[in-house]
């Protein structure tokens, strides 16, 4: 047998150059037109944002330290805005409705939509057809919706206090009422808005793994220690930044009481967002409006940097 002869590299393939690497500068040249490529793509976007939200946000925060009227220059107030909105009776009386309404909101319209999701988890016919019933509220113009709800909470002949005589039970005030008024508005945009959260916490539902309810299961736990000791515990990321969302979205309700009740009866209803309207078109002050916005800016702000730290840290987890 002959031995094969060991094939070796010759000259001319070891003398192959390899490539060099481009040198920095080229780097750096090449990285900088790829980022102004894509700045230029979000260049309309980010226009759009300065135009409409950040430079109203940052003329918002002078005005505030203004006295300010449209057709007449403006003078350096200092803090005095601030001091005759915190002196006003009606700023007390809307930090109150504001914080009543977002604790109610947290106690009716939180755990509704959490048990809807449970219930649209567990159905096995029909599901695409009652998630669209769940949503369809949300599709409906805000304004359309609140004026639905006026007819409906009508003392006369509206619909709920119909419904209340055909059972033979006591009609209520709804909106008209002191006591009932905010109430009634929570129920507004419980109905109005639960729809996205009712799907949010449906697909957290579905991310939770099988296997975890076939071993409760197998231990002989029932339907409420299943959802105690397997879904809550599963959920509770998804729960805290449903919270955190709906107290931000909650303490700017404004389309229900200026739609509704109109801040009324007796400012029972009136808010913190419906009292900025109220100073800027009503009042004709613009410096006291922005002086609240600040205010609500500042308290909003807070919540959001908790959403956005929470966020942060499960992202890195």
């Amino acid at each position: 047998m002959t031995k094969t002869a060991e094939r070796k590299p010759t000259a001319h393939a070891a003398a192959v150059p390899v490539p060099a690497p481009p040198p920095a500068r080229d780097r750096r040249r090449r990285r900088l037109a790829d980022q102004a490529r894509a700045y230029g793509f979000l260049l309309g976007g980010l226009l759009c944002f300065a135009l409409f939200s950040w430079y109203p946000a940052i003329r918002a925060v002078v005005i505030a330290f203004q006295e300010y009227t449209p057709g007449s220059p403006p003078e350096w107030a200092g803090t005095a805005n601030f001091t005759r909105v915190l002196h006003d009776p009606e700023f007390t009386a809307a930090w109150r409705n504001t914080l009543t309404f977002t604790l109610l909101a947290l106690l009716i319209g939180f755990a509704i939509p959490f048990v809807l999701a449970l219930v649209l988890n567990e159905l096995r016919h029909a599901k695409a057809f009652f998630r669209v019933a769940v949503y369809l509220p949300v599709m409906i113009p805000p304004v359309v919706s609140a004026l639905l709800w006026k007819w409906f909470y009508d003392p006369g002949a509206g619909l709920a206090n119909e419904t209340l005589r055909f059972l033979h039970l006591p009609t209520s005030n709804w909106t008209n009422g002191t006591d009932t008024a905010l109430v009634s508005l929570v129920l507004v945009a419980t109905w109005a808005n639960m729809g996205g959260t009712v799907l949010v916490y449906l697909a957290a539902l579905q991310s939770i793994p099988g296997e975890l309810y076939e071993a409760a299961e197998l231990d002989g736990a029932n339907l409420l220690q299943r959802v105690r000791h397997v879904t809550v515990p599963q959920t509770r990321f998804v729960v805290l930044m449903l919270m955190l969302l709906q107290i931000i979205a909650t303490m700017q309700v404004f389309t229900e009481p200026f739609v509704i009740t109109g801040g009324g009866p007796e400012n029972a209803t009136v808010t913190v967002l419906y009292l900025i309207y109220k100073y800027a078109f009503l009042y004709n002050d613009f410096g006291g409006a922005c002086a609240l916005s600040v205010l609500l800016l500042l308290l909003l702000g807070a919540f959001s940097a908790v959403y956005l730290r929470l966020t942060r840290s499960e992202g890195d987890a």
